[in-house]
């Protein structure tokens, strides 16, 4: 039995061919033989990106969810569980026959993200501006950080023993 060098890279490659074939007919495989086929949004759904992150003293949560009004926007927190759901529409000016291109995503959607321990949720906060939804959540007061001084305790010299003379 000879040794065979391992290729990574090879291996990549198969699995992206894998991927491109699983997404090219997710839904009928047997009717569609397109190079590569994006499955319809009334299929998928969309969700905004989301990134989270945490301060001293408050954690915040920020969605992009641009083209959207505020009051397209609903935000609920149920225990530690954030969720952010609305509807983005399509103009309707534009005809569905008149597209040359559509990549943009419409419809309904909802995100739900565990929130850390320790946040107080009673004083939720959320403002949109710029296509940027920012929320941010205080921590409970148990939950912050708080600094403890170290007290360095002096050193405890021990007598010298006696020395004789003889």
């Amino acid at each position: 039995m000879a040794i065979e060098r391992w290729h990574p890279w090879y291996e990549f490659r198969e699995m992206e061919k894998w991927m491109d074939e699983m997404m090219r007919h997710p839904l009928a495989p047997w009717r569609r033989p397109l190079t590569w086929w994006r499955v319809p949004t009334e299929v998928m759904g969309w969700v905004p990106g989301i990134e989270m992150y945490e301060k001293a003293d408050k954690v915040v949560v920020r969605a992009e969810l641009p083209g959207m009004k505020k009051d397209e926007i609903h935000v609920s927190v149920v225990g530690n569980t954030l969720t952010i759901s609305g509807e983005r529409k399509a103009e309707a000016e534009v005809k569905e026959e008149d597209y040359y291109r559509c990549e943009l995503c419409y419809g309904k959607f909802s995100r739900s993200i565990s929130l850390p321990a320790g946040v107080d949720t009673g004083r939720v906060d959320a403002s949109y501006e710029n296509g940027i939804l920012e929320i941010t959540l205080p921590k409970a007061e148990a939950a912050k950080p708080k600094r403890v001084t170290v007290k360095a305790k002096t050193a405890v010299t021990k007598p010298k023993a006696a020395t004789s003379k003889k």
